[in-house]
């Protein structure tokens, strides 16, 4: 079984915001997966299958710097390994439309990543990272994060959307080196 968990914050104050690309991905990945969110202590859920392999779509209802709290009470419900925990997040540091898959490594400042590592005590987990960036001269990190996308970068978040849903499809199906391969084409 694998878990894809996307980073984000609850509510709608935060719902179209660059830090909640993980929830939009796992979102979207719902729909075509045609399955329904339940509730659970820290996180929703969604169980289904992405051809014939089982996973679970899954967003904490924390906020993106307690995220590994709701990763460890994913973890005592589903019988994941860390290494079959695929992260979906926002990163500040990779272009706009720019995604990368890594699987192993620092949390690069991202408050959410530093979260799961500290609470799960690896950094051994994949981490599907999606370009937010570059952060504007003299902007703070934090406002920028929270911002919606302007209007003309909607086509660009949108393919990136869909590049990283079929990303998750090669990760479950195919294997992490597939999907790394698919994901770091221009």
């Amino acid at each position: 079984m694998y878990a894809i968990l996307g980073l984000g914050n609850p509510g709608e104050l935060y719902h179209r915001t660059r830090h909640n690309l993980g929830f939009t991905v796992v979102d979207h990945l719902a729909v075509q997966l045609k399955i329904e969110w339940e509730e659970a202590d820290l996180y929703l859920f969604a169980p289904g299958r992405i051809e014939e392999v089982p996973v679970v779509l899954v967003k904490p209802t924390t906020f993106v710097n307690r995220s590994g709290l709701a990763a460890l009470r994913l973890k005592q419900r589903f019988p994941v390994s860390t290494e079959e925990l695929l992260v979906v997040s926002d990163d500040v540091n990779l272009p706009l439309g720019k995604t990368r898959l890594r699987l192993e490594g620092s949390d690069g400042g991202h408050k959410g990543l530093a979260s799961l590592i500290w609470n799960l005590c690896s950094d051994q987990f994949p981490r599907l990272r999606l370009g937010i960036g570059p952060l504007p001269e003299e902007t703070d990190l934090t406002e920028f994060v929270l911002r919606e996308f302007r209007a003309e970068e909607l086509p660009v978040v949108n393919t990136m959307v869909s590049r990283a849903i079929e990303g998750i499809r090669l990760f479950v199906c195919s294997g992490a080196e597939q999907a790394r391969e698919f994901l770091s084409q221009p």
